[in-house]
């Protein structure tokens, strides 16, 4: 099913060229003046020029080729400077309707091509706990992740966990400080090591902090740390021993709190996956003739001429030989090109990561491993700052944990249900989770990925403005309408024929509905969920303006009556499919 602005400058391009003039001009947009016509065709301006005509004129002769044998358009309007102005017919509308609700993906097609793309996101440290500064990235590459896949591109997800780093021997030597007569510490133990972990996950989580601090004032428990990190690195079996343990208890407890976010891999690979490839990328590269040394370091010089910047040379290896953020990045595509060939990677991180991307992307291709023309995109996100613009803490000052801050904002959520229905409070609960989730994840990603943002609770929990509540209730209230339908004896199933809209409301609806397939595919192509969440708040608006001037169930005509509940079906059909690539679920009440 043909995108509806492809419709239309199908039926532009024809009356160019029947005007005499290039196809290519017929480009149709959204209107910028709803209040003139609903969409707009500025081409007679650009053609201008190339035909040494007035716009004007080429804007009249392509509308007297337009309107000859036109069904699609109300109004065909040229307007100085050259201007066409545009309106859909109500029947067109209405028919357009009919095959997006007949549609199972309302009117998206499978792709020309089917991608497989990587998308890296979520990126916590094991023995960690995740925290505020966590969320974007999850959330963010959730949605991006969603988006492809109902487009019909095979998205692989990976988490990309930190788990072969210093804090990997930072921990293994607190935990020889703590206990000591652990066997993985004892020179002639033999093996094989216990099954179980020595700690727990609230061990492991005191453990590391603990760790981190005294490595800031105790050189030689430091040194110790870089030195284990060193043996675990290079095969060292009992250390190897403790880091699959902590590996197994931290992704345990990982899995449970990404879950809450409703956030999903397809991958649970970590940095330390990449080490067997490192070989292999200091070959690549040495055969090229890429490494360079620099004070006993091996380094790539990623700098271009046309580069309007300074960009530093891409650290491969450490004069120690310890490996890097770098060499495990590329280790991991080296990894990915072997088991996936992917059409396009992109990364989820922190935009302050930039530079680090730009030199590990170069190294990529001009080593080979990336075919030049394979896109690598880095996906760069704002901090999440509290109201008084700093970045998001605790009362106390610290860097507050995700599950609490998840926890604060269902308990917000609860109370405002609390006071304002009368519902069971085992329901409420339940429905708190649910609406929390959207006020946490709809709050994030309404903003444009790249921009810091202010975190409101308050705002976010809403039930009015552009809110994740707001579109939820939207939902519920059209939920409320066909539960009702039905109640009256009504078929909801049965209601499948959409008429031409009798009033601006109901137009206004099927014009924003009609624009499902455009937005999906813009914002997937620019990696952006703002623009779905900026999508469902104006299609929520155009519902409830509907709602409000229209008699649904008392409506009196029946053909009329079960048009308006195909039109609000598919609405609602509509924005669950936005909701679920922006990763949360609608309530059945609220």
């Amino acid at each position: 099913m043909k995108k509806l602005l492809d419709l239309m400058e199908g039926e532009l391009k024809k009356a160019f060229e029947q005007a005499g003039f290039d196809p290519a001009y017929a480009k149709v947009v959204l209107s910028n003046r709803p209040d003139l016509c609903e969409y707009q065709c500025n081409g007679a301006m650009a053609a201008a020029k190339a035909y040494r005509k007035k716009p004007i004129d080429i804007a009249d002769q392509v509308v007297e080729a337009l309107e000859a044998g036109n069904t699609m358009f109300s109004m065909i309007q040229a307007v100085m400077p050259g201007f066409i102005n545009l309106k859909l017919s109500e029947e067109f509308l209405a028919r357009y309707m009919d095959e997006m609700s007949a549609h199972e993906k309302l009117g998206i097609e499978e792709p020309e091509k089917k991608e497989t793309i990587i998308v890296d996101y979520g990126g916590a440290n094991v023995a960690k706990p995740l925290h505020v500064g966590h969320l974007r990235s999850a959330v963010i590459g959730e949605s991006v992740k969603r988006m492809g896949t109902y487009l019909g591109h095979h998205m692989i997800g990976d988490v990309h966990l930190g788990d072969w780093g210093l804090q990997m021997g930072l921990i293994i030597e607190e935990l020889r400080d703590r206990k000591p007569d652990l066997p993985y510490f004892d020179p002639s133990f033999e093996g094989p090591y216990p099954s179980e972990p020595p700690f727990t996950i609230s061990e492991l989580e005191d453990i590391y902090p603990a760790a981190s601090a005294k490595s800031k004032v105790d050189e030689a428990f430091k040194e110790r740390a870089h030195q284990a990190t060193l043996r675990l690195q290079q095969g060292y079996e009992p250390f190897r021993a403790i880091w699959r343990h902590i590996i197994q208890v931290s992704v345990t407890d990982l899995k449970k709190n990404y879950s809450s976010l409703n956030v999903d891999f397809d991958l649970w690979k970590g940095e330390s996956d990449a080490d067997p490839y490192i070989p292999r990328l200091i070959e690549i590269l040495e055969k090229k003739g890429l490494l360079k040394e620099s004070q006993g370091a091996l380094v790539v010089e990623v700098a271009k001429d046309t580069d309007t910047k300074e960009i530093p040379p891409c650290l491969i290896r450490k004069s120690d030989g310890a490996a890097l953020y770098a060499t495990s990045d590329l280790g991991t595509i080296i990894e990915r090109e072997e088991d996936f060939h992917p059409d396009r990677y992109i990364y989820v991180v922190d935009k302050r990561q930039e530079m680090h991307f730009i030199q590990v992307f170069r190294v990529a291709k001009m080593a080979g491993i990336v075919k030049e023309e394979t896109p690598m995109e880095f996906l760069g996100f704002g901090t999440m700052n509290g109201k008084d613009g700093k970045p998001f803490k605790t009362r106390e000052g610290g860097v507050m944990r995700l599950e609490r801050l998840i926890g604060e904002i269902d308990e917000a959520v609860y109370q405002r249900i609390m006071e304002n229905r009368t519902v069971d409070s085992q329901e409420a609960r339940e429905t708190a989770k649910i609406v929390g989730l959207a006020a946490l994840k709809y709050g994030d990603l309404s903003n444009q990925a790249s921009k810091d943002y202010v975190f409101d609770v308050d705002r976010f929990i809403s039930f009015e403005g552009n809110t994740g509540p707001y579109i939820l209730y939207t939902i519920v209230r059209i939920k409320s309408i066909l539960n009702k339908y039905a109640a009256q004896g009504g078929d909801v199933e049965k209601c499948r024929t959409i008429l031409p809209a009798a009033a601006d409301g109901e137009k206004d609806l099927m014009l924003r509905i009609a624009r499902f397939s455009e937005v999906m595919e813009n914002a997937f192509a620019e990696t952006a969920p703002h623009k779905i969440c900026q999508y469902i708040y104006e299609l929520a608006n155009s519902f409830n303006s509907f709602y409000h001037d229209t008699k649904i169930l008392s409506e009196e005509d029946q053909d009329r009556k079960e048009s308006y509940i195909a039109l609000i079906s598919l609405a609602k059909r509509v924005l669950e499919a936005c909701i679920h690539v922006l990763g949360f679920e609608a309530p059945d009440r609220m």
